[in-house]
């Protein structure tokens, strides 16, 4: 049986894993996430020696998704300036021949959910995943949606909360954008702190609540998923998920008229099954389609 080499690629942590075709893993590390000087030479060695057949790697961006593109694979206008224009993908194979593929992290994750987790059964989903900073990943009609990029869900324009005192956010390139305004740095920077000391009745995660209810709304609106998956370390606080769905309905107002969400939100708001492992699954599930996709 094949092998495949699945890599999810993180601006704090590297966590690779080696996997048999039918998904069984062989083995998982993680390394940190230094300068690709100090990074790559491991992540190399880790899939030469288990001389893996197909690689899938699912990592931060923004990427250049563009087959075609001389520069395929790789890292390009990053914040994380050591990766900056980076050929990962390039890299990692070091010159081996074997069919590899490389999407968004949250991409991978959607795709994971999509095929064996939360949404399951599902043609059409998003997986947002909110932590240090906000990404999202859409699947829809059985595929990976690209464009002239890749979606940026993160930063979507939102209104800001009239008892917001950051009203901005904390974005550099935006203002009042999801990222700027839902993030962990943000929720940080409202409270002058750890948020993760306060208790659960504490206003600002009545803030939280009413942006990610925004985005739900804005996605039901264009997108029209399936189901809506809200992962990252911000939705481990558990009060914010019941939240979310009441806020959605509210600012919705009716318009939208499926039972999928006016009767069983608590089923269409939901977190990953997969969790913290989406990404890494979802990474093995781009090598599973680079070797069908080569016919091998």
């Amino acid at each position: 049986m094949r092998k495949i080499g699945a890599l999810e690629a993180g601006g704090t942590k590297m966590v690779l894993a080696v996997y048999w075709e039918d998904g069984t893993e062989i083995e998982r590390i993680t390394i940190p996430t230094e300068s690709p000087e100090e990074t790559m030479p491991p992540m190399i060695g880790f899939f030469r020696r288990h001389q893996v057949d197909a690689l899938g790697v699912g990592s931060f961006g923004p990427l250049e998704l563009h087959p075609e593109a001389p520069n395929y694979g790789s890292i390009t206008s990053t914040p994380k300036l050591k990766w900056k224009d980076y050929p990962l993908l390039k890299n990692l194979l070091d010159g081996r021949d074997i069919p590899a593929k490389i999407d968004t992290d949250v991409n991978a994750a959607a795709l994971a959910e999509a095929t064996m987790g939360a949404a399951r059964g599902c043609g059409n989903t998003v997986y947002v995943t909110i932590g240090t900073g906000v990404g999202g990943g859409v699947y829809t009609d059985g595929k990976l949606l690209h464009g002239l990029v890749h979606p940026e869900l993160g930063h979507m324009l939102l209104r800001p909360h009239p008892d917001d005192p950051n009203p901005r956010g904390v974005c550099p390139y935006h203002e009042s954008c999801m990222e700027g305004l839902a993030a962990g740095p943000a929720i940080g920077a409202r409270v002058g702190g750890d948020a993760r000391d306060l208790p659960d009745d504490h206003p600002t995660f009545a803030i939280e609540a009413h942006y990610l209810a925004q985005m739900c709304v804005n996605l039901i609106l264009t997108l029209s998923p399936e189901k809506i998956i809200l992962g990252g370390g911000v939705l481990g606080r558990e009060c914010l998920l019941p939240m979310v769905r009441k806020e959605t309905l509210r600012l919705l107002g009716g318009y939208v008229q499926s039972t999928a969400i006016t009767e069983h939100i608590d089923e269409y708001i939901v977190t990953p099954e997969l969790y913290p492992v989406s990404g890494l699954v979802g990474s093995y599930l781009l090598g599973k389609q680079a070797l069908e996709e080569a016919g091998e």
